[in-house]
């Protein structure tokens, strides 16, 4: 072998490491943490204001997580952003669970970060730690092994729209907006939203709606490939989640196993290079192959003639 093959060959190896590495590392459960972790977890729990709401319906397998702060447009104080991450916890090990939407309340989805603990966190060590913390728990909630939605009502600003690339669909109110306004507070992304946005947009639309803060209605969102589907009903009327959960349905017809086997195999197809992405794809088939519905399955299927 060449130098330069081996060179690669190595790098190669590595590569694989370290993200076979990072797709494990999504289960940090509060409580196990690094000392700047810890650091900023009693700096945010200084912040309060709000709920992260979290209706898991055992029936049906679909969760709903509510950004519960309407006096801010459901802008995340410190106190939300730590009860985010012990809400995705729950769903982390929800067994029975097939689907979550995430939604705003009362007809707004989500602005971003509460300007209070912002100013007050505004040295670059915290900032930092702040933005780990967050970039964290949306990776955490985009590898769940449930199908994710975020259900945008009204504004997603911001935060609020990095929030909504952290979910596999985004559904859109005919009069939903998504706009990246980082710019205009002299920032970029944050919260893994600009990672986020090219793997789900492409490199170019990623910069023009970054750099342009382009509002995205449905219509734009569609032709990007931002937004999944419209729904046509206005922001804060009662039918909103309804037809979410009607537009879900079809791809949560199964077993709550079957659907979570499903979405381990794409996040690996996803996130880990191939030949890692084929070794877990033969392990989830593993934990399905002559289970239940397997073989319920064969069994009501007629012979071959």
């Amino acid at each position: 072998m060449s130098v330069c093959g081996a060179a690669r060959c190595r790098w190669i190896q590595t590569r694989s490491a370290v993200s076979l590495r990072v797709l494990q590392q999504n289960r940090t459960v509060c409580g196990h943490t690094t000392g700047a972790s810890d650091s900023i977890r009693e700096k945010l729990q200084a912040f309060p204001g709000g709920s992260i709401d979290l209706q898991k319906r055992q029936e049906s397998g679909i969760a709903v997580l509510t950004v519960n702060n309407p006096a801010r447009m459901n802008a995340f104080s410190g106190c939300m952003m730590l009860e985010l991450e012990q809400r995705v916890h729950e769903l982390e090990t929800w067994t029975e669970g097939k689907a979550v939407i995430v939604k705003g309340a009362a007809g707004n989805f989500c602005s971003g970060s509460d300007l209070n603990a912002v100013r007050a966190i505004a040295n670059p060590q915290d900032g930092m730690r702040m933005c780990e913390f967050m970039q964290n728990t949306l990776t955490r909630l985009l590898r769940l092994p449930l199908i994710s939605m975020a259900l945008v009502e009204g504004r997603a600003l911001g935060g609020g729209a990095e929030l909504t690339t952290a979910c596999d669909f985004r559904l859109m109110t005919s009069d939903g907006v998504i706009q990246f306004v980082h710019k205009h507070m002299g920032l970029v992304p944050g919260w893994g939203g600009a990672a986020r946005l090219v793997g789900i947009v492409g490199s170019q639309n990623a910069l023009k709606l970054l750099s342009g803060a382009i509002k995205v209605d449905p219509d734009c969102g569609r032709q990007m490939g931002l937004v999944d589907e419209e729904l046509h009903c206005s922001s804060g009327e009662g039918e909103t989640l309804t037809h979410a959960e009607q537009w879900l349905r079809p791809f949560i017809k199964a077993p709550a196993p079957v659907i979570q086997a499903l979405k381990k195999v794409v996040v690996s197809g996803r996130e880990l290079p191939l030949e890692q992405a084929l070794k877990t794809e033969r392990n989830v088939f593993g934990t399905v192959w002559g289970g239940p519905a397997n073989l319920q399955a064969l069994a009501l299927k007629p012979k071959h003639k």
